[in-house]
């Protein structure tokens, strides 16, 4: 699959990284699109708008306009363009986009624009995570034809790590293709929810309570209900593995916070998949500022935390499939079917921790599938990728869905 023919804009907002863009815009020029670029007031800062120009051989749509520019630009620009791609996009510019106001190049070609949209935020790992920016993020994915990229882990422009970096160039072309290449699956019109990654349970500002799952089987999950034809959902929290593209990311980082998404999303989805590690208590109360090392002996009042699982179960519709996952450690089998028949699931994942071929972090896994009213098999390790086309199989049955 390629993107040659195809007509994209690129809008350029002010960050750091919007000199990668020049690399994005020559990486979408040699997969054979046309690239036009748009740039608020703040990236001519980082990156001067003649860059823009002679590598994309079109006059640059600016605050202020170009000779040459047209009086509609804010029009012309978006209405040319068959997919639209904010890259980086600020946290300024997303609050703008999410709140319908328009006073500059991007966030007047994103109103107008009625093709395919393009999101890929870039920013401080605090500014990334505020609750502003979670829920612009959040409103932005609920607009019809907006996809995000998501930000990247690791070393920011300022020195500090984590979420927020802006991906490789080469890795938005990737996803960019992947997306054109899953358009070609044709959608069964099944939905599906599924929950990965762990939870986050704050003590004080830099400690919580968590587990060490990675998220590698909620996104081999999601990669194979995607290429499969569903409509998919991944509600998750902080995860290690890539989540993969054409599809609905909605990070949450409490599990108070993943039951409210969850909640909100289920009814409307044929099928739910518990694979998230959900914290099962949270410190009653926690401090506002870090707690000081006294080498006392430190006393956390626990809490327990809403039961996502039990919840939806609690509520699910005729003709909806719900899973749920166990991980036991002692009379595992025993403990998994306890826990399918006083949920009333339609199928319990049994596995195990860690090992030295499989577990949290790696790829394998020792798992056996218990379904309502059939016998119990054993376990036995395998990929998980195997373990996720084993559930779809499952749900494509459940569901009246034909294998593929």
């Amino acid at each position: 699959m390629h993107l040659s023919g195809k007509k994209i804009l690129l809008g350029v907002t002010g960050g750091i990284a919007a000199y990668k863009s020049v690399e994005l815009l020559r990486l979408l020029q040699r997969q054979g699109a046309e690239v036009r670029v748009a740039m608020t007031p703040a990236a001519t800062k980082f990156v001067g708008s003649l860059t823009f120009a002679s590598l994309s051989g079109c006059p640059v749509y600016l605050q202020d306009g170009v000779p040459e520019a047209r009086p509609f630009s804010h029009i012309d620009f978006p209405r040319w363009a068959d997919l639209f791609i904010v890259a980086p996009c600020t946290a300024n510019t997303l609050g703008k986009m999410a709140c319908g106001i328009a006073d500059d190049p991007v966030s007047l070609c994103f109103m107008t624009s009625l093709g395919e949209k393009w999101i890929v935020p870039a920013m401080n790992t605090a500014m990334y995570l505020s609750p502003a920016v979670q829920e612009n993020m959040e409103r932005l994915r609920s607009f019809p034809g907006v996809r995000f990229v998501e930000a990247a882990s690791g070393k920011l422009a300022c020195g500090e790590s984590g979420v927020g970096r802006f991906p490789e160039p080469e890795e938005i072309v990737q996803t960019l293709l992947a997306a054109e290449e899953s358009q070609t699956v044709t959608s069964n019109g099944k939905r599906v929810l599924i929950t990965g990654g762990r939870t986050e349970e704050p003590i004080d500002p830099v400690r919580y309570i968590s587990n060490r799952s990675s998220g590698k089987t909620a996104a081999a999950l999601a990669r194979a209900f995607r290429d499969a034809g569903y409509l998919v959902t991944l509600v998750h929290g902080p995860m290690e593995a890539e989540i993969p593209s054409g599809i609905t990311s909605v990070f949450t980082r409490s599990a108070r916070e993943m039951h409210t998404e969850v909640l909100a999303r289920f009814p409307e989805s044929d099928a739910v998949i518990h694979c998230a590690a959900v914290a099962d208590y949270r410190p009653k109360t926690a401090a506002n500022e870090k707690i000081k090392d006294s080498r006392g002996a430190l006393t956390l009042e626990l809490e327990a935390n809403p039961h996502i699982f039990r919840d939806t179960a609690a509520n699910k519709k005729a003709g909806q499939v719900i899973i749920g996952f166990a991980l036991e450690t002692e009379a595992p089998e025993k403990h998994a079917l306890e826990k399918l028949k006083k949920s009333g699931a339609d199928l319990i994942v049994l596995n195990t921790p860690v090992e030295s071929s499989g577990g949290f972090g790696k790829d394998s896994v020792s798992f056996a599938l218990l379904a309502a009213g059939e016998n119990a098999p054993p376990l036995h390790l395998g990929k998980k990728s195997e373990l996720a086309a084993e559930i779809l199989s499952f749900v494509n049955r459940k569901l009246g869905v034909k294998n593929a």
